[in-house]
């Protein structure tokens, strides 16, 4: 897209005369063909790899790892070639004989990666509305809020207070071997008001000497934290924040405007259905209305979609345990979040065409995917993705509201509740008594 815009410009400079869409169609096919690699080669033989021990009687070794890797991922292709000669027949019954049977390279594979890329355009659907709402948490955590916001300086005194006080407890557990509070008390909190303390309790020795450890040395990050954010500048902290918030909100609204402009279009048959994809020559005319300035906002909505997705994707309710995290992720976990992140990368074209956010066919070998020219598939994800991202949004900045506004309910109700009883023990009482 960018590409586009500078030859549109600068037809005759001699330092773009080798920027052609010739080089850009082969580069992209290149990622193409990569990434396919790596989803049905690499990844598949790194876990079994993993897995494997060698062949029964021979040596172990690596290279024994390695054959019998090699002949369980030959097993595993053609077990997965037979479903889709099977999943193919009965969705294409017109293709279905001898002739297209042998016809592996130009029919079943680009079948194949149809499925896989129909199956990462849905989870796409179900991370990017949720990254929207995630994002700015995210955001905000690494930003200072302003002062009518939080309170710096009283949240730094909690935390020095906190701190010193599990020092104590850690001087008190270094020379009993238990924490202060022996024997637990008798009143139990409630589990979400303080359940780290209260399984600190049942600790003792060692074990609760890590504890203490692990959590001075979070409080400790988080009180140094709050001090520098104490002492930056006013202007940061008052005007960064809100730009940043306002730049998000920006950003999510006219990508779901957009999304709402092309179901419109598309009802009404104006905008053709992305299959469509005829040869585009770079350098004739501009793929924005608005020139320039549009092509970069095309290219910034590409790059927004594909953090909201990549944080939405960790923020699902099954996928958050795989995070990674610095030098304690599994390499099975590294294998799940590579396959992931191929899966919603080779995704993301087919999303963007999808919703409308840039004509140009960003698809190369994807335009060979044929439900995107389903018109109920496609007026049906746009209608979901503009919907569950509105709703998306709404609960993120009206969560607040309801929640207090729900606690206010809730303790009219039981005042309520607590009265009418007293009043019906009172009845019963004097009704016994006459």
């Amino acid at each position: 897209i960018a590409s586009n815009e500078v030859l549109l410009h600068y037809p005759t400079s001699y330092y773009v005369k080798w920027l052609n869409h010739s080089l850009i169609q082969g580069l992209w096919n290149l990622v193409f063909l990569f990434s396919n690699v790596a989803l049905f080669l690499l990844l598949p033989f790194a876990y079994l790899f993993l897995e494997s021990e060698g062949f029964l009687g021979c040596r172990k070794g690596v290279m024994s790892r390695v054959h019998e890797a090699l002949a369980v991922l030959s097993l595993l292709m053609l077990m997965v070639l037979g479903l889709t000669y099977v999943i193919s027949a009965l969705i294409d019954k017109k293709n279905a004989n001898i002739q297209t049977f042998f016809n592996l390279g130009s029919y079943y594979l680009p079948f194949l990666y149809s499925c896989i890329s129909f199956l990462g355009v849905l989870l796409l659907l179900l991370c990017t509305p949720l990254g929207f709402a995630r994002l700015f948490s995210v955001v905000s955590s690494f930003l200072v809020k302003p002062q009518f916001l939080q309170d710096i300086n009283q949240d730094f005194f909690v935390a020095s207070l906190q701190e010193n006080c599990l020092r104590r407890r850690l001087e008190q557990a270094t020379l009993s071997g238990r924490t202060y509070l022996r024997p637990e008390p008798m009143y139990r909190p409630p589990p979400s008001v303080d359940n780290e303390d209260s399984e600190l309790l049942k600790l003792q020795n060692g074990a609760l000497q890590a504890c203490l450890i692990d959590k001075i040395e979070e409080m400790a990050h988080n009180r140094q934290l709050l001090d520098r954010q104490r002492h930056t500048w006013v202007l940061q902290r008052n005007v960064v924040y809100p730009v940043c918030m306002l730049i998000l909100l920006a950003l999510t609204a006219i990508t779901v405007l957009i999304v709402v402009q092309n179901t419109i279009e598309l009802l009404i048959g104006i905008k053709a259905l992305p299959i469509s994809s005829r040869q585009f020559t770079l350098g004739l005319t501009s793929l924005s209305k608005l020139g320039p300035i549009g092509a970069m906002l095309e290219v910034v909505l590409i790059l927004y979609l594909a953090v909201t997705s990549t944080v939405g994707l960790y923020s699902l309710p099954l996928l958050w345990r795989i995070t990674p995290c610095l030098s304690q992720t599994p390499f099975y976990y590294i294998i799940a979040n590579c396959a992931l992140l191929l899966v919603l990368s080779s995704a993301l074209p087919l999303l963007s065409r999808t919703l409308g956010i840039t004509n140009f066919d960003l698809l190369g070998e994807y335009g060979q995917i044929e439900w995107l020219g389903n018109f109920k598939i496609i007026l049906l994800y746009n209608l979901t993705f503009a919907v569950s991202a509105t709703l998306c949004l709404f609960n993120k900045f009206s969560s607040t509201v309801r929640r207090e506004l729900y606690n206010r309910l809730q303790n009219v109700f039981l005042m309520f509740c607590n009265v009418d009883p007293d009043q019906s023990t009172r009845a019963a009482s004097a009704a016994k008594q006459d």
